[in-house]
Protein backbone atom coordinates (compact mmCIF):
# COMPACT_ATOMS: atom_id res chain seq x y z
CA UNK A 1 0.00 0.00 0.00
CA UNK A 2 1.43 3.61 -0.47
CA UNK A 3 0.99 4.39 2.46
CA UNK A 4 3.22 1.50 3.72
CA UNK A 5 6.44 2.83 1.28
CA UNK A 6 8.77 5.76 3.52
CA UNK A 7 10.85 7.51 0.46
CA UNK A 8 14.51 7.90 1.87
CA UNK A 9 17.53 9.71 0.25
CA UNK A 10 18.97 6.35 0.06
CA UNK A 11 19.46 2.73 1.96
CA UNK A 12 22.05 3.90 4.36
CA UNK A 13 19.50 6.42 5.72
CA UNK A 14 16.49 3.56 5.65
CA UNK A 15 19.15 1.40 7.60
CA UNK A 16 19.75 4.25 10.10
CA UNK A 17 15.68 4.57 10.45
CA UNK A 18 14.92 1.57 11.03
CA UNK A 19 17.69 0.22 14.03
CA UNK A 20 17.13 4.10 15.51
CA UNK A 21 13.48 2.80 15.84
CA UNK A 22 14.28 -1.12 17.03
CA UNK A 23 17.72 -0.83 18.74
CA UNK A 24 18.67 1.17 22.29
CA UNK A 25 21.77 0.95 24.75
CA UNK A 26 22.25 -2.61 26.54
CA UNK A 27 20.21 -4.40 22.65
CA UNK A 28 21.51 -6.82 20.03
CA UNK A 29 21.61 -6.63 16.71
CA UNK A 30 22.91 -9.99 14.61
CA UNK A 31 24.58 -9.59 11.59
CA UNK A 32 25.92 -11.95 9.05
CA UNK A 33 29.90 -11.97 8.56
CA UNK A 34 31.47 -11.19 6.58
CA UNK A 35 29.31 -7.95 6.76
CA UNK A 36 28.81 -4.61 4.58
CA UNK A 37 31.19 -2.46 5.62
CA UNK A 38 29.01 0.03 7.71
CA UNK A 39 26.78 -2.81 9.86
CA UNK A 40 28.56 -2.44 12.56
CA UNK A 41 29.17 1.53 12.92
CA UNK A 42 25.27 2.48 12.49
CA UNK A 43 24.44 -0.99 15.17
CA UNK A 44 27.00 0.96 17.52
CA UNK A 45 25.59 4.39 16.73
CA UNK A 46 22.25 3.43 18.45
CA UNK A 47 24.05 1.74 21.80
CA UNK A 48 23.16 -1.87 20.71
CA UNK A 49 26.00 -4.62 20.30
CA UNK A 50 26.58 -6.09 16.70
CA UNK A 51 26.59 -9.61 17.29
CA UNK A 52 28.47 -11.36 14.58
CA UNK A 53 26.97 -14.61 12.60
CA UNK A 54 29.32 -15.93 10.50
CA UNK A 55 27.81 -17.45 7.49
CA UNK A 56 28.71 -21.04 6.16
CA UNK A 57 32.33 -20.24 4.85
CA UNK A 58 32.14 -22.97 1.92
CA UNK A 59 28.93 -22.12 0.77
CA UNK A 60 28.29 -18.58 1.97
CA UNK A 61 24.82 -19.76 3.24
CA UNK A 62 23.41 -18.89 6.11
CA UNK A 63 24.18 -20.66 9.69
CA UNK A 64 20.98 -21.45 10.28
CA UNK A 65 22.00 -23.19 13.54
CA UNK A 66 24.34 -20.30 14.82
CA UNK A 67 21.84 -17.51 14.11
CA UNK A 68 19.84 -20.06 16.65
CA UNK A 69 21.88 -20.01 19.12
CA UNK A 70 23.01 -16.12 18.86
CA UNK A 71 19.44 -15.11 20.20
CA UNK A 72 19.47 -14.19 23.71
CA UNK A 73 16.54 -11.73 25.39
CA UNK A 74 18.21 -9.07 24.19
CA UNK A 75 17.93 -9.72 20.78
CA UNK A 76 15.68 -7.11 18.78
CA UNK A 77 16.83 -7.26 14.77
CA UNK A 78 18.64 -9.22 12.44
CA UNK A 79 20.15 -7.26 9.18
CA UNK A 80 19.91 -9.74 6.09
CA UNK A 81 20.79 -8.68 2.57
CA UNK A 82 20.11 -10.92 -0.49
CA UNK A 83 22.42 -11.25 -2.28
CA UNK A 84 24.79 -10.55 0.38
CA UNK A 85 27.66 -8.32 0.26
CA UNK A 86 30.56 -9.67 -0.10
CA UNK A 87 29.84 -12.75 -1.06
CA UNK A 88 27.25 -12.59 -4.02
CA UNK A 89 24.96 -15.27 -1.73
CA UNK A 90 20.94 -15.43 -2.69
CA UNK A 91 19.39 -16.76 -0.32
CA UNK A 92 17.19 -19.50 -0.97
CA UNK A 93 13.37 -19.80 -0.16
CA UNK A 94 13.87 -23.04 2.32
CA UNK A 95 16.55 -21.09 4.09
CA UNK A 96 14.38 -18.19 4.78
CA UNK A 97 11.86 -20.12 5.96
CA UNK A 98 13.99 -21.60 8.34
CA UNK A 99 14.53 -17.89 9.17
CA UNK A 100 11.66 -16.99 10.11
CA UNK A 101 10.34 -20.39 11.29
CA UNK A 102 13.43 -19.56 13.94
CA UNK A 103 12.57 -16.09 14.46
CA UNK A 104 8.71 -16.40 14.91
CA UNK A 105 10.09 -19.00 18.02
CA UNK A 106 12.56 -16.64 19.93
CA UNK A 107 9.55 -13.99 19.42
CA UNK A 108 7.28 -15.52 21.60
CA UNK A 109 9.90 -17.06 23.76
CA UNK A 110 11.13 -13.96 24.68
CA UNK A 111 8.02 -12.51 24.23
CA UNK A 112 8.48 -9.40 22.41
CA UNK A 113 9.15 -9.31 18.58
CA UNK A 114 12.75 -9.77 17.13
CA UNK A 115 12.75 -7.66 13.66
CA UNK A 116 14.18 -8.53 10.19
CA UNK A 117 15.58 -5.72 8.13
CA UNK A 118 16.19 -6.82 4.56
CA UNK A 119 18.52 -4.86 2.61
CA UNK A 120 17.57 -5.45 -0.77
CA UNK A 121 20.82 -3.08 -2.40
CA UNK A 122 21.41 -5.53 -4.83
CA UNK A 123 18.20 -7.53 -4.99
CA UNK A 124 18.00 -6.28 -8.39
CA UNK A 125 21.37 -7.75 -9.70
CA UNK A 126 20.64 -11.48 -9.82
CA UNK A 127 22.57 -13.35 -12.90
CA UNK A 128 21.71 -16.67 -14.68
CA UNK A 129 17.78 -15.33 -14.51
CA UNK A 130 17.68 -16.58 -10.85
CA UNK A 131 14.86 -15.60 -8.59
CA UNK A 132 15.72 -13.44 -5.07
CA UNK A 133 13.11 -14.00 -2.96
CA UNK A 134 13.09 -11.01 -0.38
CA UNK A 135 13.19 -12.70 3.18
CA UNK A 136 9.99 -10.43 4.12
CA UNK A 137 8.07 -12.81 2.15
CA UNK A 138 8.06 -15.24 5.34
CA UNK A 139 8.32 -13.15 7.93
CA UNK A 140 5.38 -10.33 9.21
CA UNK A 141 8.07 -8.59 11.87
CA UNK A 142 10.28 -7.03 8.24
CA UNK A 143 11.46 -3.83 6.65
CA UNK A 144 12.51 -4.22 3.14
CA UNK A 145 15.08 -1.33 3.20
CA UNK A 146 15.82 -0.53 -0.52
CA UNK A 147 18.15 2.18 -2.92
CA UNK A 148 18.25 2.77 -6.28
CA UNK A 149 22.49 3.90 -6.16
CA UNK A 150 23.62 0.53 -7.02
CA UNK A 151 20.90 -0.39 -9.91
CA UNK A 152 21.87 2.78 -11.62
CA UNK A 153 25.40 2.95 -11.18
CA UNK A 154 25.28 6.02 -9.52
CA UNK A 155 26.43 6.01 -6.55
CA UNK A 156 26.14 10.23 -5.73
CA UNK A 157 21.96 9.81 -6.58
CA UNK A 158 20.57 9.22 -3.21
CA UNK A 159 16.95 7.73 -3.55
CA UNK A 160 16.05 4.93 -1.45
CA UNK A 161 12.82 3.38 0.60
CA UNK A 162 11.43 1.63 3.62
CA UNK A 163 8.79 -0.73 2.97
CA UNK A 164 6.17 -2.80 5.30
CA UNK A 165 4.67 -6.14 4.22
CA UNK A 166 1.65 -6.33 4.13
CA UNK A 167 1.39 -8.36 7.09
CA UNK A 168 3.00 -6.63 9.53
CA UNK A 169 1.67 -5.78 12.59
CA UNK A 170 1.38 -2.39 14.71
CA UNK A 171 1.30 -0.73 11.47
CA UNK A 172 0.02 2.47 12.64
CA UNK A 173 2.80 3.20 15.67
CA UNK A 174 5.63 1.53 13.21
CA UNK A 175 4.37 4.32 10.37
CA UNK A 176 3.97 7.22 13.31
CA UNK A 177 7.48 6.61 14.53
CA UNK A 178 9.37 6.19 11.15
CA UNK A 179 7.90 9.84 9.56
CA UNK A 180 9.19 10.86 12.71
CA UNK A 181 12.84 9.68 12.46
CA UNK A 182 12.91 10.85 8.52
CA UNK A 183 12.01 14.41 9.33
CA UNK A 184 14.24 14.71 12.83
CA UNK A 185 16.63 11.82 13.60
CA UNK A 186 19.39 12.44 11.12
CA UNK A 187 18.36 15.83 9.26
CA UNK A 188 15.89 15.97 6.58
CA UNK A 189 16.28 12.07 5.40
CA UNK A 190 13.65 12.11 1.96
CA UNK A 191 15.35 12.59 -1.64
CA UNK A 192 15.31 15.51 -3.28
CA UNK A 193 12.31 16.46 -5.03
CA UNK A 194 13.40 16.76 -8.30
CA UNK A 195 14.14 12.78 -7.39
CA UNK A 196 10.94 12.12 -6.56
CA UNK A 197 9.91 13.44 -9.69
CA UNK A 198 11.88 11.02 -11.65
CA UNK A 199 11.00 7.94 -9.88
CA UNK A 200 8.97 6.63 -12.42
CA UNK A 201 11.38 6.82 -15.03
CA UNK A 202 14.04 5.57 -12.85
CA UNK A 203 11.94 2.52 -11.94
CA UNK A 204 12.60 1.28 -15.64
CA UNK A 205 16.37 1.62 -15.41
CA UNK A 206 18.51 -0.98 -14.61
CA UNK A 207 22.34 -1.59 -14.91
CA UNK A 208 22.92 -3.92 -18.21
CA UNK A 209 22.83 -7.49 -16.39
CA UNK A 210 24.07 -9.55 -19.21
CA UNK A 211 27.34 -7.55 -19.67
CA UNK A 212 27.89 -7.89 -16.03
CA UNK A 213 27.53 -11.52 -16.35
CA UNK A 214 29.99 -12.08 -19.41
CA UNK A 215 32.50 -10.03 -17.22
CA UNK A 216 31.89 -12.57 -14.42
CA UNK A 217 32.12 -15.78 -16.53
CA UNK A 218 34.83 -14.23 -17.55
CA UNK A 219 37.07 -13.31 -14.46
CA UNK A 220 35.44 -16.34 -12.66
CA UNK A 221 37.32 -18.58 -15.85
CA UNK A 222 40.70 -16.52 -16.45
CA UNK A 223 41.35 -16.94 -12.49
CA UNK A 224 40.02 -20.35 -12.01
CA UNK A 225 42.65 -20.96 -15.38
CA UNK A 226 45.19 -19.59 -13.03
CA UNK A 227 44.88 -21.58 -10.05
CA UNK A 228 42.66 -18.81 -8.05
CA UNK A 229 39.81 -20.47 -5.87
CA UNK A 230 36.60 -18.73 -5.81
CA UNK A 231 32.55 -19.35 -6.23
CA UNK A 232 30.98 -17.05 -8.81
CA UNK A 233 28.48 -15.09 -7.12
CA UNK A 234 24.50 -15.30 -7.68
CA UNK A 235 24.07 -11.46 -7.90
CA UNK A 236 26.10 -8.16 -6.87
CA UNK A 237 29.06 -6.75 -8.84
CA UNK A 238 31.80 -8.35 -7.01
CA UNK A 239 34.31 -11.53 -6.72
CA UNK A 240 35.35 -12.94 -3.29
CA UNK A 241 38.38 -14.52 -4.33
CA UNK A 242 40.86 -16.38 -1.97
CA UNK A 243 44.08 -15.38 -1.68
CA UNK A 244 47.02 -17.08 -2.77
CA UNK A 245 48.67 -15.33 0.05
CA UNK A 246 47.61 -15.69 3.64
CA UNK A 247 48.11 -11.99 3.81
CA UNK A 248 45.31 -10.83 1.80
CA UNK A 249 46.30 -7.37 2.15
CA UNK A 250 50.02 -7.80 1.59
CA UNK A 251 48.70 -9.22 -1.86
CA UNK A 252 46.29 -6.41 -2.33
CA UNK A 253 49.31 -4.30 -1.85
CA UNK A 254 51.14 -6.40 -4.79
CA UNK A 255 48.53 -6.05 -7.12
CA UNK A 256 48.44 -2.03 -6.73
CA UNK A 257 52.07 -1.71 -7.05
CA UNK A 258 51.22 -3.30 -10.56
CA UNK A 259 48.17 -1.04 -10.82
CA UNK A 260 45.28 -3.17 -9.80
CA UNK A 261 43.55 -2.55 -7.15
CA UNK A 262 41.66 -4.90 -5.20
CA UNK A 263 39.92 -4.70 -1.62
CA UNK A 264 41.82 -7.20 1.06
CA UNK A 265 39.16 -9.15 2.78
CA UNK A 266 40.36 -7.94 6.36
CA UNK A 267 38.42 -5.01 6.32
CA UNK A 268 35.24 -6.66 5.52
CA UNK A 269 35.98 -9.72 8.12
CA UNK A 270 37.15 -12.36 5.76
CA UNK A 271 40.59 -12.98 6.06
CA UNK A 272 42.43 -14.60 3.18
CA UNK A 273 40.28 -12.94 0.03
CA UNK A 274 39.68 -10.49 -1.76
CA UNK A 275 37.27 -8.67 -3.45
CA UNK A 276 37.15 -7.64 -7.30
CA UNK A 277 34.54 -4.91 -8.94
CA UNK A 278 32.40 -6.82 -11.81
CA UNK A 279 32.35 -2.69 -12.92
CA UNK A 280 35.35 -2.14 -14.81
CA UNK A 281 35.45 -1.72 -18.47
CA UNK A 282 36.46 -4.43 -20.71
CA UNK A 283 39.85 -3.20 -21.43
CA UNK A 284 40.33 -2.36 -17.52
CA UNK A 285 40.13 -6.02 -17.24
CA UNK A 286 42.06 -7.26 -20.36
CA UNK A 287 44.99 -5.25 -18.62
CA UNK A 288 44.63 -6.60 -15.47
CA UNK A 289 43.93 -10.15 -15.89
CA UNK A 290 47.52 -11.06 -16.95
CA UNK A 291 48.67 -9.26 -13.68
CA UNK A 292 47.23 -12.12 -11.21
CA UNK A 293 49.46 -14.51 -12.82
CA UNK A 294 52.33 -12.44 -10.40
CA UNK A 295 51.32 -14.35 -7.16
Amino acid sequence: MPEDIFMTNGTVVGLAICLQMLAEEGDEVMILTPPWLGYRRMVHFTGAVAVAVPVDINTFDMDLEAIKAAITERTRAIIVNSPHNPTGKIFSVPTLERLAAILTEASKRYGQPIYLISDETFSRIVFDHQACPSPTQFYPFSFLVYGYSKTLMAPGQRIGYIALPSTMPNREEIRRVIAILQGSAFGWCYPSVLMQYALGDLEQLNINIEHLQKKRDWMVKALRDMGYKLRPPDGTFFLLVRSPWQDDCTFAELLAIHDVFVLPGNPQEIPSYFRISLTASVDMISRALPKFLWR
